[in-house]
Formats: C-alpha cells, structure tokens, sequence
C-alpha cells in the first residue's frame, strides 16, 4: 500500500539526521512501501496508520546488493 499524505505535510517533513535532508516517499527498492527515505542519509523511516514515525532508532537501511563477481569491487 503507498503512503498518501499531504503534499504540504511532505513539503516541511525532513529527516531527524543531522544533515535535516528532505524525505521521499517509498523505499529505494520499493517506490509504494510504506515509508519514507531520506535523500541525504538513506534511512528510511516507517509510516505506520498514516503518521511517518521519524526516530532514528525505528529508522531501517535496505541491505545493499553484493557487487559481482569479476566486477573490480571490492
């Protein structure tokens, strides 16, 4: 189910991290999540009955995807 809130809501909301960056709706893998992600730090933050819980200790990062193999990553 996609976060529906108010544009405005959205406009004042920012990540509690120090850098107070805007937040988007979704997550990086999953546009329709039920969060919202931070555009600085890439936390992403739950939206539980409509209202985005935006503590630090509730806030969640997507496991990154290994780098292939003969990629050059290390």
């Amino acid at each position: 189910m996609a976060v529906v809130l108010d544009p405005q809501l959205l406009e004042i909301l920012a990540c509690p991290c120090d850098e107070h960056a805007p937040l988007r709706l979704g997550t990086p893998s999953d546009p329709t999540a039920d969060a919202l992600t931070c555009t600085s730090c890439g936390r992403s933050f739950p939206v539980v009955d409509g209202i985005p819980v935006l503590l630090l200790d509730d806030a969640f990062r997507e496991p990154t995807a290994p780098a292939p193999e003969g990629s050059g990553a290390p």
